[in-house]
């Protein structure tokens, strides 16, 4: 199943609005709900005020009333297997659980397969989930 987020991925990566670091993004998130929510990052000329690929599919996930993180795909353009930066592992771990798979892609698909847990070990937990 985890080509189908590859695809969807690579698709939203297409969408990036990365002008000042040239560096495109693309995420893809399996909700509980079955629905692939995807994401690309967009730059802002006032730095850090842009949103990473991760945190937009997030937000399309909560937008479409989905709020737990089955799995996800992360692809760049120019960085094979790039994890998702550490602000975001924090943001996915708020959707996730310790078993979450992160999927992490190159141009040919999905390479390198990590639980949420191994991305981000001892994350801040709350009583919430």
């Amino acid at each position: 199943m985890s080509h189908d987020l590859f695809e969807a991925a690579r698709g939203a990566m297409a969408f990036a609005h990365a002008p000042y670091s040239k560096f495109p993004v693309g995420a893809a998130i399996r909700a509980e709900d079955g629905k692939v929510y995807t994401g690309a990052n967009i730059e802002n000329l006032s730095f850090p005020q842009g949103w990473c690929a991760e945190p937009t599919a997030i937000s399309a996930m909560i937008m479409g009333g989905a709020r737990k993180i089955v799995e996800m795909a992360v692809i760049a353009e120019k960085l094979p297997l790039c994890p998702p930066c550490g602000g975001c592992r924090q943001k996915i771990s708020e959707f996730a659980s310790k078993d979450t798979k992160i999927y992490l892609c190159d141009e040919a698909g999905v390479q390198k397969t990590m639980t949420m847990e191994e991305l981000l070990p001892f994350s801040f937990e709350t009583e919430l989930g």
